[in-house]
């Protein structure tokens, strides 16, 4: 799947508590309130039996709740051992702050794009790449196609040069030429 949006970092707060935090994580600070009361939310309908912390019992019945009934446990434990302990809320919001702090690394990202450039140009034409991102996986918008060409203009053959993609993505910003 070739995914090139760039990933919405959490914004920065002030220092934020949270019921049961008590002051004393600092993942807290990575988001604004109400991302926190987002998360808790979503936290909540995961935790399904309410005891604080989300267990392979939860995941399978929330996962029935959205249709999927035949779950393997191997799959199940993958997804719980991702954490580094039981998953309480406060493990919860980490793991997402540490999705949402990054994305692939960028030679991941460029071996994708490599992949759409056999002939090893560097570049992808404009209308294949605005086909692709129009029809495959996780749809662009017209506003989001708009923002894209916006900030990565193609040249005047039509080309989009994707290894400046590529380090906007992981890097934030433009590279110097």
């Amino acid at each position: 799947m070739l995914n090139i949006k760039r990933p919405q970092a959490p914004k920065k707060a002030k220092r934020r508590q949270a019921a049961g935090d008590g002051g004393s994580s600092n993942v807290f600070s990575m988001f604004e309130q109400s991302q926190i009361q987002e998360y808790k939310e979503a936290f909540t309908i995961i935790d399904q039996n309410r005891d604080g912390i989300i267990s392979k019992d939860d995941l399978r019945d929330v996962l029935a709740s959205m249709g999927q009934l035949n779950v393997k446990n191997e799959e199940l434990e993958a997804m719980i051992k991702e954490a580094s302990g039981p998953i309480n809320f406060t493990v919860f919001l980490t793991m997402f702050g540490e999705k949402l702090k990054g994305a692939d690394p960028e030679d991941v990202i460029l071996s994708a794009f490599k992949v759409l450039d056999p002939a090893a140009t560097g570049t992808i034409k404009k209308e294949f790449l605005e086909e692709l991102l129009t029809t495959q996986c996780d749809r662009f918008s017209k506003e989001e196609i708009k923002n894209m060409w916006a900030a990565f203009p193609p040249d005047v053959a039509g080309n989009v040069d994707y290894k400046n993609i590529c380090y906007v993505i992981t890097h934030g910003e433009e590279k110097e030429e």
